[in-house]
């Protein structure tokens, strides 16, 4: 029996074009307008950043990156830093005390995916206090190596006894935000947690105590729908990915096509929900300067 093809009019031409996403993460070919590229393993020190530029065969080695705060020299690409660089980067001398250790996160909806959720677990999210630049500061920080910096109970648990340590001993506080959101595998008690921080911070202020929040890049779902974008300033780093829902979510709900990088920080400074842009290299100094303001008020 033969077979017959048909073909229909029109049907080699493409009839619809898919919508792509906006904002996507960074990619190697962010790394600079000189067609720098850049790879950082952020999980193990083993696995050194490299960059190479393709214009003119330039390499740069993991070390130089690493001691330009893990940003490449070319082009200015941040990479993630992981919570105790961070605080490397911030305290005077390196010197900071933590507290809250003994906190453990629950498995209250017995969730497995490809592995038990209790197996899963541990304590990822850093709060310590010391000094800035001679000023004492109770700063959290986020550790996006482990499950995406998601936010579950202990992880605001966390945050509320550092802001709550802050108003009793008259203390700004600091929080870098690098997470995907709430944490689905503890269900509505992570969306609880955005409550709960929002009213501690409430508390802070009326006890006349600044809030700074940085954002990295990502900063998304319950994470910038609650604390991160509370601060009395909000600051980001160059190229931060920072939004609630992701851009193709987000057009197929509304209908409406998206401007071009409309969740990057640069983007969101130009229409004011984030104050400014800091480099990675700035960022000490100028949370200094802030600090300074807010106690002169």
């Amino acid at each position: 029996m033969s077979r017959v093809a048909v073909r229909w009019p029109g049907s080699a031409k493409k009839r619809s074009r898919r919508s792509q996403p906006r904002s996507r993460p960074p990619s190697r070919k962010d790394c600079g307008s000189s067609a720098t590229i850049a790879k950082r393993s952020s999980t193990a020190r083993k696995s050194r950043p490299t960059s190479t530029s393709a214009r003119n065969a330039a390499i740069t080695s993991g070390k130089e990156v690493e001691q330009n705060l893990n940003v490449c020299p070319k082009c200015g690409y941040h990479f993630r830093l992981s919570a105790r660089e961070r605080f490397d980067i911030l305290f005077d001398d390196k010197s900071y005390k933590e507290f809250a250790e003994k906190i453990r996160s629950s498995d209250p909806l017995d969730f497995r995916d490809t592995k038990r959720y209790r197996d899963r677990l541990k304590v990822y999210e850093q709060r310590v206090e010391g000094k800035l630049d001679g000023t004492s500061v109770v700063i959290c920080a986020m550790e996006y190596n482990f499950m995406g910096g998601s936010m579950g109970s202990v992880v605001g648990e966390k945050i509320t006894q550092a802001i709550e340590r802050a108003t009793d001993k008259k203390e700004p506080v600091i929080i870098v935000s690098c997470s995907g959101g709430a944490r689905m595998q503890e269900g509505i008690l992570s969306l609880m947690q955005m409550a709960k921080i929002s009213a501690a911070l409430a508390r802070l202020a009326s006890a006349g105590l600044p809030f700074i929040s940085v954002l990295t890049d990502p900063t998304t779902g319950g994470v910038t729908a609650s604390y991160a974008m509370l601060g009395d300033l909000n600051i980001a780093e160059p190229k931060a990915l920072i939004g609630f829902a992701g851009p193709r979510v987000i057009e197929q709900t509304i209908r409406q096509t998206l401007p071009e990088g409309f969740q990057r920080a640069e983007f969101l400074v130009e229409h004011g929900m984030v104050d400014l842009i800091t480099t990675r290299a700035d960022m000490k100094s100028k949370l200094s300067r802030f600090l300074k303001f807010f106690a002169a008020k």
